[in-house]
C-alpha cells in the first residue's frame, strides 16, 4: 500500500500566483512518478480543483477564516487522524505542532530580509513560524543557491550537527513550463502589430511593486529615450503590489504625458495566453528586482527566445548564467546601459536569445519532481 502525502493547497485558494503555480506543476509530475498517494488540504476549496481530482489528488478542506488559523489549529487536527504518513508545505511554514514528518519549501527569505515589501498580514503568518519550521522539518527545499546560502546564514542551526540535519537542505530549482517557446517571425510581427508596437518593445512581467524596482526601470527607459538612439515603449504587465502607491501615480502621470503617447502600455494582470503571447512578441525582457528567491520570469523570457537584462542581485545572476547581462539594481544609469548596449547591437542580441533558449532548457519540471520524489521518499524513510 502506497503512503500518503498531505499537501498544504492554501497558495491556490487565492488566484494563484508564483507559489500557486509552483505547487500545481509540481503536483502535476508527482503525481504522475506514482511514487506516493497526495491528499490535498486547505482551509477553502482550491482553484482548479476538477485538474487535481483528475490528477488523482484527494481534496478536502476545513474551513476558517484565515489561512494560518487553519494551519495552526485545524490541519494538525486532521494530520493526527492516521491515514497520512507526510506533510509537505510549500508555504514556506509549518504548523508548530506537526503529527508526522514534514518537508517544507522556503522559496526566499524576504520576509526577514526586506519586511517592508510584505503585507502585515505576510509577515504575522510566516516570522513567528519560520524558524521552528525550518528546524522541525525532516527535509527543507529551496529553489536556488542563493536562497540555500541565506538559509544557512541565517538559520545555521538548522543545517549544521549530525549528518541527517547537515543534509536535509536540498536545492531543487523550478522548471519552465514548455508554452513558453520563442515566436515564429510572423507570430512575432502579428503579436507587436496587435500591441501597437511593430518596432517591437522593452517588456516587464511581474508586480508592481518596490521590490521589483520597476520605478528604476522607468528611468532607465526614459534615460534611454533621451539618447541619441532612443527606446522602443516599454511594456509593463502584472497587478500593482504592496506599497505601490507612489509608483502608481507616477506610471498615471506618465501614461499621460503627451509625448509618451502610445509609448507606455500598462496592461495590468493579464491571463496565461497573453503572457506567453507578450514574451514571444518583445524584443528585450528587462527584470530589475533587487531580490528574488529564483526569478521565474528571467527564465520564461529565456525560454521565449527573448534577450534578458536582469538584476546583479540574489538568484538572479545564477539563474541567467552567462545568456544575459546584468546590472546594479539601485543604478539606473547602470540598467540603461546594459538596455541600450542589447538594443543596439542585433549581433549581441541575437546571440543572448540563443544562449538564453538553451539555459532555459535546464529548468524542466520533469527534473524537479524526480527530485523532490526522492526528497519526499527520503523524509518518510
Amino acid at each position: 500500500m502506497r503512503q500518503t502525502v498531505a499537501v498544504d493547497l492554501r497558495a491556490l485558494v487565492p488566484e494563484p500566483t508564483g507559489i500557486g503555480v509552483y505547487t500545481l506543476e509540481m503536483l502535476r509530475q508527482l503525481t504522475a512518478l506514482g511514487s506516493f498517494d497526495y491528499l490535498g488540504l486547505a482551509h477553502r476549496e482550491p482553484r482548479g480543483a476538477r485538474e487535481l481530482a483528475e490528477l488523482g489528488v484527494s481534496l478536502e478542506h476545513q474551513s476558517a477564516p484565515l489561512g494560518v488559523l487553519w494551519q495552526q489549529l485545524l490541519l494538525p487536527r486532521r494530520l493526527a487522524a492516521g491515514d497520512v504518513d507526510l506533510l509537505w508545505s510549500p508555504l514556506q511554514t509549518l504548523p508548530m505542532h506537526c503529527p508526522v514528518p514534514a518537508v517544507l519549501t522556503v522559496y526566499d527569505l524576504t520576509v526577514l530580509l526586506l519586511p517592508d515589501t510584505h503585507r502585515s498580514k505576510v509577515r504575522w503568518s510566516q516570522i513567528p513560524f519560520l524558524e521552528r519550521s525550518i528546524q522541525a522539518a525532516r527535509q527543507v527545499v529551496t529553489i536556488s543557491e542563493s536562497s540555500a546560502r541565506d538559509l544557512r546564514f541565517h538559520f545555521p542551526q538548522a543545517f549544521q550537527g549530525d549528518g541527517a540535519r547537515r543534509d536535509k537542505l536540498h536545492v531543487i530549482p523550478p522548471g519552465v513550463s514548455p508554452d513558453f517557446r520563442p515566436a515564429t517571425d510572423d507570430e512575432r510581427q502579428a503579436i507587436r502589430a496587435e500591441l501597437g508596437c511593430p518596432g517591437g518593445y522593452i517588456l516587464y512581467a511581474g508586480t508592481l511593486e518596490p521590490r521589483k524596482n520597476v520605478a528604476a526601470l522607468l528611468d532607465a527607459w526614459l534615460a534611454l529615450r533621451a539618447g541619441d538612439g532612443g527606446a522602443p515603449p516599454l511594456v509593463l504587465a502584472g497587478g500593482y503590489g504592496w506599497r505601490s502607491r507612489g509608483l502608481v501615480r507616477r506610471i498615471e502621470r506618465l501614461r499621460r504625458a503627451p509625448e509618451l503617447r502610445g509609448e507606455l502600455h500598462v496592461l495590468g494582470r493579464v491571463d496565461r495566453d497573453r503572457l506567453l503571447r507578450l514574451f514571444r512578441g518583445a524584443t528585450l525582457f528587462a527584470y530589475p528586482s533587487y531580490y528574488e528567491g529564483f526569478g521565474m520570469p528571467v527564465a520564461e523570457a529565456m525560454a521565449s527566445g527573448v534577450p534578458v537584462v536582469t538584476s546583479d542581485r540574489s538568484s538572479l545572476p545564477e539563474v541567467i548564467g552567462d545568456a544575459g547581462l546584468t546590472a546594479r539594481p539601485e543604478d539606473p544609469g547602470a540598467i540603461a546601459g546594459a538596455l541600450r548596449h542589447v538594443l543596439g547591437d542585433p549581433a549581441r542580441a541575437a546571440d543572448l536569445a540563443a544562449r538564453g533558449i538553451e539555459r532555459a532548457r535546464t529548468f524542466r519540471w520533469d527534473k524537479s519532481a524526480q527530485q523532490m520524489d526522492e526528497v519526499l521518499r527520503a523524509a518518510v524513510d
